[in-house]
């Protein structure tokens, strides 16, 4: 759950920290994993992940000549496949708070954008830096758990969007599957710590990583808050029994 700014704190796993160290204590843990991001994804999640990705793009509903913007892009996964989907006409901007996965991003996309339909920004979802209405589809893939305020970033990928336009969050969620809850969770605080040991040199940061899934808001709850920002015809879609989340919703048109 959101914490008002008048608190002073919001959520960093099942810690409250000040408002204005989220985004440090966040920035130094994908400092540290930029470089092994994307296998950690893999290994992590057993190549789940990429079929999440590929639901998630199949239905964000772009197509050729959309401008689409990629919040929390990181490494460039998710934009590389969107790029095909916007063609030569359309537009992907790759947009990270995080300067190192920008970097890793834009050398990953550096081949990809050959029709020059691909741009990169490090920018905070919180307060974009583009016009109103600028964007036909903004998408967020496994990065709204981790911002400091999530009403503002929904209201944000609200303003920026054009009349009609479409946002699509693919995040980790509550399980719904009975009886898959403590495995779960054994598997979370348990074995990903290990790994990530192993992989990366360091576990502590998957411990807030599966704290951080488990505070972020349900499918419900973040439905409800996708409409108190304005979005309509919201819906989601659980994958892997729940664990993992996409949803969507339109602005007005």
């Amino acid at each position: 759950m959101d914490h008002s700014k008048q608190s002073g704190t919001t959520d960093f796993g099942y810690r409250q920290v000040p408002i204005d160290e989220k985004n440090r204590l966040v920035g130094a843990i994908f400092d540290s994993l930029a470089s092994r991001y994307d296998l950690l994804n893999d290994v992590m999640s057993f190549g789940m992940h990429r079929l999440w990705r590929r639901f998630a793009v199949g239905v964000s509903g772009v197509g050729p000549g959309d401008r689409v913007l990629d919040l929390a892009g990181g490494t460039g996964e998710f934009t590389a496949r969107l790029l095909p989907l916007v063609g030569a006409e359309g537009l992907v901007v790759l947009a990270d708070i995080n300067a190192t996965m920008l970097s890793i991003g834009g050398e990953r996309l550096a081949g990809l954008g050959k029709e020059g339909n691909v741009g990169l920004i490090q920018a905070d979802a919180e307060c974009l830096p583009f016009a109103d209405g600028d964007f036909d589809c903004t998408t967020l893939a496994f990065g709204l758990r981790n911002v400091t305020d999530r009403k503002a970033t929904l209201a944000s990928m609200y303003r920026v969007l054009k009349p009609g336009g479409s946002a699509m969050i693919l995040e980790f969620s509550h399980v719904t599957v009975r009886g898959f809850a403590p495995l779960y969770d054994f598997y979370s605080f348990h074995v990903m710590p290990v790994v990530g040991r192993l992989v990366a040199g360091n576990g502590g940061e998957y411990r807030y990583l599966a704290e951080s899934i488990r505070v972020h808001p349900d499918q419900e709850t973040l439905k409800g808050m996708m409409e108190q920002a304005g979005f309509e015809r919201c819906e989601y879609f659980n994958l892997s029994g729940g664990m993992v989340a996409v949803h969507r919703g339109f602005k007005p048109a």
